[in-house]
């Protein structure tokens, strides 16, 4: 059976109707497909001039590498029905510029991310909610391919003796790899999509991740100067916060920013980013957000802002806190506010800086004044499920009270998750320090 037979849209002779639907039968006309992409791609290869690719825009471009399929599909006779026609083009289109298989997912605005579990799984997020897709590599040195092309666009190189990367793609998307030998079951991709379009608290409020009241108080802390940490677990939407609460400092002021892998969208004019940088082949060069932390120090910021806390640059983040750097926002990992406090601690210790554990204590305590917790539940959905104050240290221990909690009440039919945000009725003591900067809240904001 030819190719034009297959993808012609004909009957197939001594097929049955029935046969259709029968598993093997779709199996060889996905075989047979996925043969002619990767014949006519190799012949598309052959034709191009790198040289000039990198000069293209890449609109032109694909309009260009469509114009030569076509003349391909009529040098070798195969008249294929327009839709395998148009899917055939696009795929050797992404094959060509993008991610492959995985490309389509890469302009889907409701996708956050994109996980390739071996070349035979992907799951994409859609929504808050994990779903496994049909998209299929053709092997593992297809995705191997699709791997290198990612880590050698910024420099990076990933093979066995140096088995796994992290790395963003040119839209600011996150990327993480791993393969063999230490993924036993083959190349293992994670993409965290990066989002064009900014949420904002409009936004917040419609998908009911907060309340009214709680967007007042945090525009006034945030306008008030006082430190505030984001914390919650992986995907929560502790950056997309960041990015919304950020937007709330005044436009005049200087901020610094200091991530990992920039994904923070501010709109303020004066804003300087910063990024750290992996070690290089050789493993010098290495530039760690401690680093970045210091030196942010004598670039006069009024503002310092840390994507993710994760390591020894707690210490210098905290005494920047201290001295003059007020206003500072940062994320963390934690369950709950409560853990914040333990993980700051952890961090501390790790950074090797010789001081007693009531010193780490008295240096949270006193650095940080606002911590806002945000958990992803089982329904897909983001919520602020409480705001904490710490107002200062009991002997040894750090004392802090919630101000507003999200109240869990139970699971609806289609499994959304039903509750209530709730003031404790508990007045912050950082009020007057909002008053001293012009904010004022009414009091019956924090009736219970």
């Amino acid at each position: 059976m030819n190719f034009r037979q297959r993808f012609s849209g004909s009957k197939k002779p001594n097929v049955k109707p029935a046969d259709k639907d029968n598993p093997a039968s779709v199996q060889l006309r996905r075989d047979s497909f996925q043969e002619l992409k990767i014949r006519l791609h190799k012949k598309l290869i052959d034709r191009l001039d790198f040289s000039v690719l990198t000069t293209l825009d890449r609109s032109v471009l694909r309009d260009q590498i469509k114009e030569v399929l076509e003349k391909l599909l009529l040098e070798e006779e195969l008249f294929l029905s327009p839709e395998n026609k148009e899917r055939l083009i696009t795929e050797i289109q992404s094959e060509t510029l993008g991610l492959g298989p995985i490309e389509q997912y890469m302009h889907d605005p409701d996708i956050s991310d994109v996980l390739v579990n071996t070349y035979n799984q992907v799951y994409i997020e859609r929504h808050g909610k994990l779903e496994l897709t049909d998209t299929k590599f053709k092997d593992d040195n297809h995705l191997m391919q699709i791997i290198d092309r990612i880590v050698s666009q910024v420099g990076r190189r990933i093979d066995e003796s140096s088995p796994m990367v992290d790395a963003r793609l040119l839209d600011g998307s996150r990327v993480n790899a791993i393969i063999p030998p230490l993924a036993l079951d083959g190349p293992s991709l994670s993409i965290r999509r990066f989002r064009v379009n900014v949420l904002s608290m409009d936004d917040l409020l419609e998908n009911k991740s907060l309340t009214p009241p709680i967007v007042e108080l945090l525009k006034g802390a945030v306008k008030a100067r006082l430190n505030v940490v984001i914390s919650g677990g992986t995907g929560a939407g502790k950056t997309t916060l960041l990015n919304i609460l950020s937007a709330y400092i005044p436009a005049e002021e200087r901020i610094v920013t200091i991530e990992d892998s920039a994904e923070l969208q501010l709109q303020q004019p004066h804003t300087v980013r910063l990024e750290t940088r992996p070690p290089n082949i050789e493993g010098m060069g290495t530039i760690t957000q401690r680093d970045l932390v210091r030196n942010s120090l004598r670039m006069r910021p009024d503002r310092i802002i840390i994507g993710e806390v994760r390591g020894p640059e707690i210490y210098d983040m905290l005494q920047a806190m201290n001295t003059g750097h007020d206003g500072s926002l940062t994320t963390i990992h934690a369950n709950s506010t409560r853990d914040v406090l333990l993980r700051l601690e952890t961090l501390m210790l790790l950074s090797g800086i010789d001081i007693p554990e009531r010193g780490i204590r008295e240096l949270i305590s006193s650095a940080i004044n606002v911590i806002i917790q945000i958990t992803r539940y089982a329904d897909g959905t983001r919520k602020i499920s409480s705001i904490s104050e710490i107002v200062g240290m009991e002997v040894e221990t750090i004392t802090m009270q919630e101000i507003f909690r999200f109240e869990k009440t139970g699971v609806g039919k289609e499994g959304q998750i039903l509750g209530n945000y709730r003031p404790t009725g508990i007045r912050p003591k950082f009020m007057d320090r909002l008053l001293r900067s012009g904010v004022r809240l009414p009091v019956e904001l924090f009736s219970p």
